[in-house]
């Protein structure tokens, strides 16, 4: 605590020295500048919340600086109900690159696009054991927050609209665009808890995190705006390990939490007209190098693996990933023979380089290295596309027509490691004959030569989008969409929407629509394998393309998109300040994707004269048969009172309640039938309960003068991290937990303002894990937990406007 407020004061004794500077708006008043104004789920003109056909929570950016975490994806879940974002640990590269889920669908089944153009996703294949296994997202803390000016989460499918991947919703970051004006704000962070585990109860305070952004506006020309942003952040690990009863002295040896990161992310937004009649030039880019180190289980110093010469107490493996995204895209739009024409093209490219840190290679002894550049792994996508609308009269109402093409590339890229990294070493084998020893570096094996791939394909699509005002009180939508992939062939969405206003109080609206998910380049190429003693065989086990020789002569089938049929039905009620939206949904996914567990040489005779040919032990790879449902009710109400004497109340809640079933998985493939276990109970479970089925957000923001506050309750349903057990006796549950966060803030002078907060303030953790099924100490709590396992973090942030 006496940290957060050192930095504080030293921040105040700056903020003080600095000259004066031209007042900027207010706080309020910026928020209220965008009036909830949506672009998302509609080709038509621009409306209100209230208005939209389909439901969207309109987020500001200032909701999303009030409260302690600085990346986007946490902040994100904090204040939207339907929005979950897990801090996975001891999972290899999803420690660093976290993905969010929209109503507990897949991380992939969300669409996210910023300024209205489609988003690239991460490189990055999740493959072990967290919520979102078998996705390759799209990693939301790659925007600094200060680059926004609001979000749009639209809760709806919208395939027919956008293309792949919307079958939950569509989240557009809208990017901040001022002529002029700028600010910056500088934040310290640490976890101040009590970590109570099953063998240890101590007070810690770690996690220190710095976080330095800022904005500015520039006018080039009469009318165009350029904003460049900027944001660093530096962000030491919290340890909630518990005692590894395994080795004396009795110590955590682990390091279970968030990854070490420091990362810097810059982006642009412009727009200037161009040929003087309403035309306008218009682009945006963005870059995050982002370094990051996470732990893998620890080496006791008995480990078989271990070189005592080298670690004579062991050894905790670090997994480092850097990662370098781009963002770039240019367009020009304006009118042409009365229609409204919007012509541009966007790249975006993720590359992550991984090592391994504090490792060793046993089969090469102490002359091991033990440090190991692993390889890499990199997704590029290049998006051209032609937007074409217009507004038409249709009786006494009109008609928006709105209709495009779209072209759309993408590559995906592994690189080996050097051979350490993977390959067995002179001490292997002990008179020729492999030995117990594993090969590759110890916590994350590289990758090796008969892994790489360099694959690309392309997409063409075509939509027409018509949304017909009949009267004042009657809308209705119809949205179709076709779609050809240079792999897997042709596919076709549709999607009708309507609302009916019955007074100016209370309205109602629903849409069917179908949706589809394209699988990614990572899923359809990913390999990754390892080499294991069999004795006296070396074989390989590991991750197989579908369309491997491997993976064929077990069955694999190419693979298909993801289908769904999305029905939703709402009603919005207003009056004066208060607002309620209350939005049913039912989804169907049928050949939803998912990694198989490994098929095993042992399951029976004929899978080992299959395998025995390649030299494999086991392998796993994607498939698609899975059927799911998932149905629930969003509910969102807003009031604001505002006195003479008390200041202004902005209250807010919000409520996701959301149940998944899984209908139906694939017991066979094209050649063995019966399979061995394609998908265990875990991997089912995982997709029923791995996200809470409720969660509910309370808010209060309250301003008087200079002073202002932000009081919230987050409650999540309980999560369930199945274990292996047949019976459910090794299931991790969290609990229901209710987690309060409270921020307080002053504005110093007209343009400075001081923050001191508290998240998670009654320091509440998940429910821990039992002795009994934590042999080795190392997660102390389940890291399937919606809100983490960090406690309490105290935080305090300066901020200026100019």
């Amino acid at each position: 605590m006496s940290k957060v407020f050192h930095i504080s004061a030293s921040i105040l004794a700056v903020a003080f020295a600095t000259p004066s500077l031209a007042q900027n708006q207010s706080t309020a008043d910026q928020a209220d500048a965008y009036e909830d104004i949506v672009v998302t789920g509609s080709r038509a003109a621009a409306r209100s919340r209230l208005d939209t056909i389909s439901p969207v929570d309109v987020l500001s950016a200032e909701t999303l600086r009030n409260q302690g975490s600085t990346e986007l994806a946490e902040a994100l879940a904090t204040v939207a109900p339907s929005i979950t974002f897990p801090r996975a640990s001891a999972v290899d590269g999803t420690d660093s690159i976290r993905p969010a889920t929209l109503r507990g669908l897949s991380p992939d089944q969300t669409l996210v696009l910023i300024n209205g153009i489609r988003g690239h996703a991460s490189a990055l294949l999740n493959v072990n054991g967290s919520v979102g296994r078998g996705s390759a997202a799209v990693d939301l803390n790659t925007i600094p927050g200060a680059a926004l000016g609001q979000i749009e989460v639209l809760r709806d499918g919208a395939s027919a609209q956008y293309g792949s991947d919307a079958i939950a919703g569509v989240v557009n970051l809208r990017l901040r665009e001022a002529r002029s004006g700028g600010g910056g704000s500088i934040s310290y962070s640490e976890h101040v808890t009590n970590v109570d585990t099953a063998r240890d109860d101590r007070n810690v305070t770690d996690g220190g995190a710095l976080t330095v952004s800022g904005w500015q506006g520039f006018a080039p020309g009469s009318e165009g705006f350029l904003t460049l942003s900027g944001e660093y952040l530096n962000r030491n690990p919290p340890s909630r390990g518990d005692i590894d009863p395994r080795a004396t002295p009795l110590r955590v040896r682990s390091r279970f939490g968030d990854p070490d990161v420091e990362q810097y992310s810059v982006y642009a937004n412009a727009g200037v007209p161009i040929g003087g009649d309403g035309w306008e030039l218009y682009g945006h880019g963005g870059y995050q190098r982002r370094d990051s180190e996470s732990a893998a289980f620890p080496r006791t110093p008995d480990n078989a693996n271990n070189v005592p010469s080298v670690y004579p107490d062991g050894y905790l493996p670090l997994i480092a990933v850097r990662s370098n995204d781009y963002t770039a895209a240019v367009g020009v739009r304006g009118e042409l023979s009365g229609w409204q024409t919007d012509l541009n093209i966007s790249y975006g490219r993720n590359s992550l380089d991984f090592r391994t840190l504090n490792s060793i290679n046993s089969t090469y002894g102490a002359a091991s290295p033990t440090d190991f550049d692993d390889g890499s792994i990199a997704y590029d996508q290049l998006t051209g596309g032609i937007d074409v609308s217009n507004e038409l009269p249709l009786g006494e109402g009109k008609l928006n027509v709105a209709f495009g093409l779209e072209y759309r590339r993408e590559g995906y890229k592994i690189e080996a490691g050097q051979p350490e990294s993977w390959d067995r070493g002179p001490l292997g084998s002990t008179n020729g004959v492999p030995n117990g020893l594993t090969g590759g570096a110890q916590g994350f094996i590289g990758f090796q030569p008969s892994n790489e791939v360099d694959v690309h394909r392309d997409n063409v699509s075509g939509y027409l989008d018509l949304e017909a005002q009949l009267t004042d009180a009657f809308s209705i939508g119809l949205a179709v969409r076709g779609e050809s992939y240079s792999d897997f062939g042709e596919t076709a969405t549709g999607k009708v929407s309507a609302r009916y206003d019955i007074s100016d109080s209370f309205a109602l609206r629903g849409a069917i629509s179908t949706g589809f998910r394209a699988p990614s380049l990572q899923q359809s190429y990913f390999t990754s394998t390892a080499s294991v003693v069999q004795t006296p065989l070396i074989l390989e086990t590991g991750t197989f393309p579908a369309t491997s020789p491997v993976a064929r002569a077990l069955g694999a089938l190419p693979l298909d998109p993801e289908k769904s049929w999305n029905y939703s039905a709402g009603a919005v009620f207003r009056s004066g300040d208060f607002n309620l939206t209350i939005d049913g949904y039912y989804i169907r996914i049928r050949d939803q994707l998912a990694l198989s567990e490994n098929i095993q040489s042992s399951f029976s005779p004929e899978v080992a004269s299959i395998l025995q040919p390649f030299g494999i032990q086991a392998a796993r790879f994607f498939i698609n048969g899975i059927k799911s449902s998932t149905k629930g009710v969003d509910i969102v109400a807003n009031y604001r009172i505002q006195t003479a004497s008390a200041g202004r109340f902005d209250l807010s809640a919000a409520a996701n309640i959301n149940d998944i079933e899984v209908n139906r998985v694939p017991t066979s493939t094209a050649t063995l039938d019966p399979a061995p276990t394609l998908f265990a109970r875990s991997r089912i479970l995982t997709i029923e309960e791995g996200t809470p089925r409720t969660k509910i957000v309370g808010s209060a923001d309250w301003r008087l003068g200079d002073f202002s506050t932000t009081l919230r309750a987050t409650y999540y349903g309980d999560v369930n991290q199945p274990g292996t057990a047949a019976d459910g006796s090794a299931d991790l549950h969290t609990g229901k937990k209710t987690l309060v966060d409270l921020e307080a803030r002053y504005d110093i002078t007209p343009n400075f303002t001081l923050a001191v907060g508290a998240d998670n303030l009654f320091d509440v953790y998940p429910n821990q894990v039992p002795v009994g099924l934590n042999t080795s100490g190392v997660t102390a709590f389940p890291f399937y937990s919606p809100f983490g396992f960090n406690g309490r973090q105290l935080y305090a942030r300066i901020s200026a406007n100019w």
